[in-house]
């Protein structure tokens, strides 16, 4: 399967916000609910135009993964990026009909090689659930090291990091 990377965008608002809510129960499964407002088009479509405003900034990079006939198979972000340190944070999500297939760590392969280096950034941060073992496959996969683990939250985390050369 072909995957790319494509910088979020306005004109991906319908298509993107089916994709959510397809996957609302999966994602749920693994993470904190965004809430039942998150699902309501409008309050979406706010919250989308703020993401979009932070990428206009170069705080945040949003991309979609696309597989060759554009369809959206999930998510690519890295976010809160200090300029001065340089360093960013990584974020991810496949949909429940692409998962475990491979699609995540290519699709992280696309973003480190084709994205990544025109952020400026040079180190990236990525956490998961301990029990998130996918997830933690496709980190080291791409080069991730384990770097820390929070120990005082209600689940713990693991924390990896990439720095970029």
């Amino acid at each position: 399967m072909i995957i790319t990377i494509e910088k979020l965008s306005i004109q991906d608002a319908a298509s993107l916000f089916q994709f959510e809510v397809r996957n609302r129960v999966f994602f749920e499964k693994s993470v904190p609910s965004r809430g039942d407002a998150y699902y309501q088009y409008e309050h979406f479509l706010r919250g989308l135009q703020a993401l979009l405003d932070e990428q206009a900034q170069g705080i945040s990079f949003f991309g979609l993964i696309k597989n060759s006939q554009g369809d959206i198979l999930g998510r690519m972000n890295l976010v809160d990026i200090e300029k001065d340190d340089r360093i960013g944070h990584l974020g991810y999500r496949v949909g429940e009909d692409t998962a475990g297939k491979g699609v995540a760590s290519q699709a992280l392969k696309v973003f480190l090689e084709g994205h990544v280096p025109h952020l400026n950034v040079r180190m990236i941060c990525a956490k998961t659930t301990t029990d998130n073992i996918s997830s933690q496959k496709v980190l080291l996969k791409n080069g991730f090291e384990p770097h820390d683990m929070e120990p005082d939250s209600a689940d713990d985390f693991l924390h990896y990091r990439l720095f970029v050369v």
